[in-house]
């Protein structure tokens, strides 16, 4: 171990030859680039102090254990075309998404706080360096471990890098719902259109033969009729379709895991549906659940030639799991249009998850992960009360009458309407000046025990609430 340590420790040394000269190629790099002119050498300065960055946060992560989180803002994204096909950047238009997406870029590196920590810390890592010697060579594994906190301190994610992040990955989130929206709108009009749309100008068109032969005709109009029942029927049951494809009756009305079953009942392949949630989940959740397991299941019975498939539902404290498994002949992908990109899509609007196994010959397995959309409590999580805390509050909701009423209001009436009985009150004992400061402290004492008996008894439901209102937002 000692050993390995002393390796370590002369690995990190030894990077300060990649150091030196990439200190001395970054400042004459920034100097031609903000003082003489040359802003085409800035971005590739930055990428390289990066670079030795992150090799920096790999090394200490290995080394130490110490995780260093980039603190990078999230790279801009690809700039949009205008309605007249041009681009535009500030006040300028161009013609070509170059420039603008050159100049965003630019301002994306030279704004970033952590572009200055960077080349901060490659200017004064050498000495740190150099300062921890004598930890390095006496004892290097507590020297490793300052210069992972050295590290962390200028290489570590920051509050605002954290939440930039947050709030670019939750644009990224609402344009794939908005997307997965879209497309699924598509579908509806589609369907009408090319389906319930036809059927009815069908109709209309039989109704109207039927008002020119119902006099002269009958019998031909009485067939007409007839086929017009029928595809008024035909109609009915295509928009019943229709209406399960965007939200099915028997999933608003029972819930995923009778929802889930009643898509193993209609299957061609033998389904088994295992579900173990102690309540129903939001119904957003459901519905994406739902939609996830019905194309997985149609894509095991048409793509992989499936004849049997297992569905299994479950949760892990907050974390919801699907995990659908088929003995097709498997070899499935998400680039050939097997809709698995349809249900990350899906899935993306709550930081869901798709892993696929599925090997040429099968089996394939399909496992969904939709983190922290459930209460914890529902998975029994909540820590269970401590026998004193339990003990201390019946003792103070048992006992915090007593100062409250008797030795309080009580007392404080009688000495109102100056009543010679004293029994038991404890403030009329006392002398003329104490009465009336012993009275009001009985009062302020018996509530404050009622204060904090209430306080304790819900202190487990301020914690839950701490760690679920955080689920529900991210939801």
């Amino acid at each position: 171990m000692l050993l390995r340590r002393f390796g370590q420790v002369l690995a990190l040394l030894g990077l300060l030859v990649i150091e030196a000269p990439a200190i001395a190629l970054s400042i004459g790099m920034l100097t031609l680039s903000l003082a003489v002119g040359m802003v085409f050498l800035f971005p590739p300065q930055v990428m390289m102090v990066r670079r030795l960055a992150g090799l920096n946060r790999r090394l200490v992560k290995e080394w130490t254990g110490v995780g260093i989180e980039p603190p990078y803002l999230p790279e801009p994204p690809p700039p949009v075309p205008q309605a007249d096909g041009m681009y535009r950047s500030d006040r300028t238009l161009y013609k070509t998404p170059r420039v603008p997406a050159w100049n965003n870029r630019w301002k994306w590196l030279i704004s970033d706080p952590a572009t200055w920590r960077d080349l901060a810390w490659l200017a004064l890592d050498p000495a740190v360096k150099v300062a921890l010697m004598p930890l390095f060579v006496l004892v290097p594994e507590r020297g490793l471990r300052v210069y992972a906190f050295w590290s962390e301190l200028l290489l570590g994610a920051t509050a605002a890098s954290r939440l930039a992040s947050q709030v670019s990955h939750l644009k990224r989130t609402r344009n794939l719902a908005a997307d997965s929206q879209a497309a699924e709108m598509r579908r509806i009009e589609r369907d009408l259109h090319d389906g319930t749309q036809a059927r009815l100008v069908a109709i209309g068109m039989t109704l109207g033969a039927v008002e020119q032969l119902v006099d002269d005709d009958p019998s031909a109009a009485k067939a007409l009729l007839s086929k017009a029942r029928e595809a008024s029927s035909d109609t009915l049951t295509e928009l019943r379709r229709l209406i399960r494809g965007i939200h099915p009756p028997v999933l608003a009305e029972r819930g995923l895991a009778d929802a889930v079953r009643a898509l193993a009942i209609d299957s061609p392949m033998q389904v088994t549906v295992d579900v173990d949630l102690p309540h129903r989940p939001e119904a957003p959740v459901e519905a994406a659940v739902y939609f996830a397991v019905s194309e997985l299941l149609s894509n095991a019975a048409r793509h992989g030639d499936a004849r049997s498939a297992t569905v299994d539902i479950s949760s892990d404290g907050p974390n919801l799991r699907v995990t659908v498994t088929d003995d097709g002949m498997g070899g499935a992908d998400p680039a050939k249009g097997s809709g698995l990109s349809g249900i990350e899509r899906r899935l993306a609007a709550f930081d869901g998850v798709l892993a696929l196994h599925s090997p040429p010959g099968g089996p394939t397995t399909v496992t969904l992960g939709l983190p922290r959309v459930l209460p914890e409590h529902w998975a029994g999580k909540v820590p269970k009360m401590p026998r004193w805390k339990a003990a201390l509050i019946i003792l103070l909701w048992g006992t915090a009458w007593c100062p409250t009423f008797p030795q309080g209001f009580v007392a404080g009436i009688f000495k109102i309407f100056d009543v010679d009985e004293k029994t038991w009150f404890l403030a009329l004992y006392m002398p003329e000046a104490w009465q009336w400061p012993v009275i009001v402290g009985m009062i302020l004492l018996g509530t404050l025990m009622y204060v904090m008996a209430f306080w304790l008894s819900n202190h487990h439901r301020e914690r839950w609430y701490e760690r679920v209102l955080p689920t529900r937002l991210s939801c």
